[in-house]
């Protein structure tokens, strides 16, 4: 795949402004995803440098570049160039599928704590999912359904109005275990920002 980057030209100018936009999104789904760019790169073929420079604005991105990063990050083309409409408070609703589970996002800071409502479907994944480690921090509340979360060395099983929150640099993999669809919602910081609670329940002691 080439790396030289294409000049823009005078016709091109109009739409210089949708794709300086096209960068931040490429950086949070990758954030989202909780992958490197090595990782990427590793998947699509592009060199690190270039995947860089497209996250930070410096290589115009070209429809073969765009096409393959959809094709990576399980989105439409037009996700990734679209332009949002301005004062309009509403969140588009494009779920992403990844290994079996819908992931609906509920927010679209690029940066800081992002939310996500996610769908298992029953008995789902097939087979014990390998745990995966990435940065950042999780916060889960299952709306319904059972959550069985391998985290670490621990085998945990969470029913609908339980919450569990740990540092992703630790193994982790989540399933279904149930003939029921799972729905969990989701608060997942890339950096490991963790959400602040103002009231926290009492220890089981009582104090």
């Amino acid at each position: 795949m080439r790396d030289d980057p294409t000049p823009p030209t005078r016709e091109d100018q109009p739409f210089d402004h949708v794709l300086a936009a096209v960068g931040p999104r490429l950086r949070a789904l990758r954030q989202q995803r909780g992958e490197t760019l090595a990782g990427v790169s590793g998947a699509t073929g592009i060199s690190v440098s270039t995947l860089s420079r497209l996250e930070s604005g410096q290589r115009r991105p070209t429809l073969e570049l765009l096409l393959t990063l959809a094709r990576t990050y399980g989105v439409a083309l037009d996700e990734l160039v679209d332009e949002p409409i301005t004062g309009d408070p509403r969140v588009p609703s494009r779920p992403v599928v990844r290994h079996g589970m819908t992931f609906i996002p509920l927010s679209r800071r690029p940066d800081g704590l992002q939310a996500y409502r996610i769908i298992i479907p029953p008995n789902a994944p097939v087979g014990r999912p390998e745990q995966q480690v990435h940065e950042g921090y999780d916060w889960f509340y299952v709306l319904s359904g059972k959550l069985r979360l391998l985290l670490g060395e621990h085998d945990l099983t969470l029913t609908a109005g339980e919450v569990a929150e740990f540092d992703t640099r630790t193994p982790h993999a989540m399933m279904n275990p149930g003939p029921e669809p799972t729905e969990i919602l989701a608060l997942f910081g890339p950096h490991g920002e963790r959400m602040h609670v103002r009231i926290r329940p009492r220890s089981a002691s009582g104090s």
